[in-house]
């Protein structure tokens, strides 16, 4: 009979971080991702937390994120 193999159990981070983009959400969170992804390895989700947008003469000029982004810490 085969052994199980062990399974591995991993500790995650979260760091809160706030991102912007003058076209969309979804580009927020885009450049939120890209962004934290050049100083941390093994991100691994983002949730949003909060999203607001700046007005000017009833015109939308900035879409920003507030978001937790997870990652693995390594060993």
């Amino acid at each position: 009979m085969a052994k199980k193999a062990a399974t591995e159990s991993s500790i995650a981070r979260v760091t809160e971080i706030i991102s912007t983009s003058d076209k969309s959400f979804e580009d927020a969170v885009s450049n939120g991702v890209k962004r934290a992804s050049k100083t941390l390895r093994g991100i691994r989700g983002a949730w949003v937390k909060e999203m607001k947008v700046d007005v000017d003469n009833g015109k939308i000029t900035q879409y920003r994120v507030d978001m937790l982004v997870t990652f693995v810490v390594e060993e």
